[in-house]
């Protein structure tokens, strides 16, 4: 089958930043009287807004705040902490070589629009995006495929001609959902599916048809 297009999930995927985000939760959770233990308090892929009405639920949190409070709160931890993250090894020789090889690309992030549009002028790689889907746009965020299934319409291609990277169980049923091939980058999960540590351990030649 010949692939038109990749997508790209973006936190923890092409951008190594869990650790980041694991200390931004688990900083503002402190704020709410709740102290976690481990480094990645929650579930990875599902969005910001998502894990709080999930936190909210499991540890009973009465607080003055509403979700969407302690989600900007979050996301204002979060980009502050940002600098420290780092893209994935391979990630930007991969784009490109994708790019050479005239494929479209596809940026598809549960996160919002000014924070992903933050981070992609931090980082500088929004230039090798064809486009971008956030989680503002969707209705259901992932594990719904509804994100994937927006963005292969906006690249004008058939879910089938698409192959995704995530990292995350939530973004990984997402884009299976949608019809779409998966690979995962990192060791997280228990999902079976080809998992790779970084990109520079992706061939091209394994993925789509050159």
């Amino acid at each position: 089958m010949n692939i038109t297009s990749v997508i790209f999930d973006l936190n923890g995927t092409i951008l190594s930043d869990e650790d980041e985000y694991g200390l931004a939760f688990k900083n503002i959770l402190k704020k709410v009287g709740i102290d976690v233990a481990g480094d990645y308090p929650h579930e990875r892929g599902i969005g910001v807004y998502a894990n709080w009405e999930k936190f909210i639920r499991n540890y009973d949190i009465r607080s003055d705040y509403s979700i969407s409070e302690l989600s900007f709160l979050t996301q204002k931890e979060y980009l502050a902490l940002a600098p420290q993250a780092t893209l994935t090894r391979g990630f930007v020789d991969f784009i490109q070589s994708l790019k050479h090889k005239g494929r479209k690309t596809a940026l598809a992030t549960s996160n919002n629009k000014v924070v992903t549009m933050q981070v992609l002028q931090r980082f500088d790689i929004g230039k090798y995006f064809d486009v971008v889907t956030t989680g503002d746009e969707v209705k259901d965020n992932k594990p719904d495929p509804e994100i994937y299934i927006l963005t292969a319409k906006k690249l004008t291609s058939e879910p089938h001609e698409c192959i995704v990277f995530e990292d995350s169980e939530a973004g990984i049923v997402s884009a299976q959902s949608a019809g779409m091939r998966v690979f995962k980058i990192g060791n997280t999960g228990t999902i079976d599916v080809t998992t790779f540590a970084d990109f520079t351990q992706v061939k091209l030649e394994d993925i789509i048809v050159l």
